[in-house]
């Protein structure tokens, strides 16, 4: 009798084996076919590696944790930003920018002038110096231009012959009469 249970059990375990492996079977061809409805994977696009070196425009030294940040433009729209800061070697690398796209760097670290320029990407691996200046002087229409100082009190009386005497002095302390003289700063290096 034992012997009889024994042949009908394993009979009943070949049987369900067998349905199992024709499920299983039928199951991953499902999972093959991609007719069915659902997210299909799309490979990112290729993307280039970007080393950033930010030294002294007088020196040539390196600068610790400067703030380089990427701006991804389509366009006229900024698409985000990507932040990475530089080492002790005023250095940095970015890799995730695709190869193609148009990026606006800026720099920006204490005690220095901002730094900003708009990049092509067009190869798969790119390296640029950028030499950053301090900031120079402000310049201010209200600043004494020089040869003599009037110390005009808010009373109306000017200091020296009556009346305006061609020293460019407006009436209006607002509006100067002559206008500042332009001011150009070079153009950042760009490699």
């Amino acid at each position: 009798m034992e012997s009889m249970f024994r042949r009908a059990f394993l009979r009943f375990c070949v049987a369900l084996s067998a349905i199992g492996l024709i499920t299983g079977t039928v199951s991953l061809r499902a999972q093959d076919d991609n007719s069915h409805h659902g997210r299909k994977y799309k490979a990112p696009p290729p993307s280039a590696r970007i080393e950033v070196t930010v030294v002294r425009d007088s020196s040539g030294k390196p600068i610790h944790d400067a703030h380089v940040i990427f701006h991804p433009i389509e366009g006229d729209k900024d698409k985000g930003a990507l932040e990475v800061k530089t080492d002790e070697d005023g250095k940095t690398v970015i890799d995730v920018i695709p190869i193609g796209d148009i990026v606006r760097m800026q720099i920006i670290a204490d005690g220095f002038q901002t730094y900003g320029q708009d990049y092509k990407i067009d190869k798969p691996e790119m390296s640029m110096e950028v030499r950053l200046k301090r900031p120079g002087a402000q310049y201010s229409i209200y600043k004494n231009s020089g040869s003599g100082s009037s110390n005009n009190s808010g009373n109306g009386s000017n200091s020296g012959s009556g009346g305006n005497s061609g020293s460019g002095a407006s009436s209006n302390p607002d509006k100067p009469s002559n206008p500042p003289p332009s001011t150009s700063q070079p153009q950042p290096k760009s490699n």
